[in-house]
């Protein structure tokens, strides 16, 4: 075989895993990361399905980049393998809105490029993420419909969501089959998470970040290009009540 279809092939035996698995093992990473041409056709193979390659700790990821790539999960997939029955796009909303609130109490509210603590009770999240609702309700409906606009994120479902998940009401909203609790809810995010090895419990209702996350977090959710200002408008409201006190 020419020495130009080896490195074809080599390319495409990894490419083919991250297609298959969405991740290759420490000696396929090592094999990307030695040889330029191999690691730039496993790029471009990547980059022909508008995906990205993505090293974290010994693992090689591929992440797709729009949603336009094959590899993107659609959100009638996602509610299905990751939320209840009967799941709508508020539910998405504020599972994303879950998820952004937790990187961010381990990045101290994206102020520093490396995690501030080791490790964040469920518990903890869960009051994290009421908080960041409670100030979200500082604003008015008209100006939560301009923020909609602009973030593409709508403020006033994962409010009301959030809200419908009362645990003080919740025994009697069951058994209507209405909505489920604030502690399920944080658990179905917590299970979507670990699923794409972003979190990993340590025991005692612990999480900690893996290296996927802490390559994520620092390759997009701090570049604005890619948060559009999510993170900046969520804790300058904090920061602006904290100035009129």
């Amino acid at each position: 075989m020419a020495y130009a279809e080896t490195k074809v092939m080599k390319a495409f035996e990894i490419y083919a895993v991250l297609a298959k698995d969405g991740h290759t093992d420490k000696e396929a990473l090592n094999q990307y990361i030695a040889d330029d041409e191999v690691r730039g056709l496993v790029d471009s193979f990547a980059y022909q399905v508008d995906c990205i390659t993505l090293i974290a700790g010994d693992t090689l990821y591929l992440l797709p980049e729009t949603k336009f790539s094959p590899f993107h999960m659609s959100n009638d997939t996602f509610k299905r393998k990751y939320l209840r029955a009967k799941s709508t796009n508020a539910d998405l909303y504020l599972l994303y809105f879950t998820v952004i609130v937790l990187f961010a109490c381990f990045y101290d509210s994206y102020q520093t490029r490396q995690p501030t603590r080791e490790f964040l009770p469920l518990t903890h999240w869960m009051q994290a993420v009421d908080e960041r609702i409670a100030a979200l309700k500082e604003h008015s409906d008209e100006e939560l419909m301009q923020f909609e606009a602009e973030f593409s994120y709508n403020w006033r479902d994962i409010i009301q969501k959030w809200d419908d998940m009362n645990d003080v009401k919740e025994s009697a909203k069951q058994q209507k089959g209405q909505t489920i609790s604030r502690m399920s809810f944080m658990h179905q995010v917590q299970n979507f998470l670990e699923a794409q090895n972003l979190i990993a419990p340590i025991g005692n209702g612990e999480l900690q970040l893996t290296e996927k996350a802490k390559t994520v977090v620092q390759r997009y959710f701090m570049d604005v290009e890619y948060n559009n200002g999510i993170l900046a408008f969520l804790y300058e409201v904090e920061e602006e009540l904290d100035a009129g006190d």
